[in-house]
């Protein structure tokens, strides 16, 4: 369970991002983080691996308090994380397969022969037989976000972020992406929590929504509920 507690965030005195958020996650959850562009949606994000701090307020883990963790206290609970981020964030100069490699040799205790049955396992379940020894500048956009996501499972993770995975790909690239994140959840059971802002892709793999708006949570509540609201702003983002 992830657990934010009255977090505030600013990086300076005029640029308040997070308002007194607080929020829950439970085990086997697949969340969608909503909002315009610019209102925190990422920053909340990468406060729940605490790969930024909170300037006041409480992030708990599996009723393990982050704030004040070392170094590598920290590290033994990002291995129960993965992070997808944005553009894919791969080693131009590796392989497919070390990339995911570098992830699990860093992240796991894994034997070598468990690091590629798990390389070429996560591979197949983003539908990607096949692309071990390619390039990253020789993928599409699509398929690096793939590669991504593969490297996230590999590591077995209990919980995964995902910072818009469908962000620059065109519709059908999209739904591609879509139907994977909702497949490793369904399959590895693995809690989700993906930042978007598109709205198809809330609809097929979310089954809880949170809306960010100038830094506040003005929705926590199921997909249905949302498309019910009278919030004019809310009302008005959704069409």
């Amino acid at each position: 369970m992830i657990k934010l507690d009255k977090i505030n965030k600013s990086f300076n005195i005029n640029n308040k991002i997070l308002n007194n958020i607080s929020l829950d996650i439970n085990k086997g959850d697949s969340v969608a983080i909503i909002g315009k562009s610019g209102t925190g949606k990422s920053v909340l994000l990468k406060h729940i691996n605490a790969l930024l701090r909170p300037d006041s307020g409480e992030i708990w883990v599996d009723n393990i308090l982050l704030n004040n963790l070392n170094f590598n206290e920290l590290q033994k609970i990002r291995k129960k994380m993965a992070m997808v981020f944005q553009f894919g964030a791969l080693f131009d100069s590796m392989s497919v397969y070390q990339n995911i490699q570098f992830a699990l040799k860093s992240l796991t205790e894994f034997k070598d022969k468990e690091i590629e049955d798990n390389i070429y396992k996560s591979l197949n379940l983003v539908n990607l037989d096949g692309v071990d020894k390619l390039k990253p500048a020789e993928l599409s956009g699509g398929m690096k976000k793939r590669v991504g996501i593969a490297r996230a499972i590999a590591t077995e993770p209990e919980y995964i972020l995902y910072d818009e995975p469908t962000t620059g790909l065109d519709p059908i690239t999209s739904d591609k992406i879509n139907s994977v994140i909702k497949k490793v959840s369904d399959k590895k059971k693995v809690t989700s929590i993906v930042v978007t802002h598109n709205m198809k892709t809330l609809k097929f793999v979310a089954n809880k929504v949170i809306m960010l708006h100038e830094g506040d949570i003005i929705f926590d509540g199921s997909i249905d509920e949302l498309f019910m609201s009278n919030d004019t702003f809310i009302k008005c983002f959704i069409k």
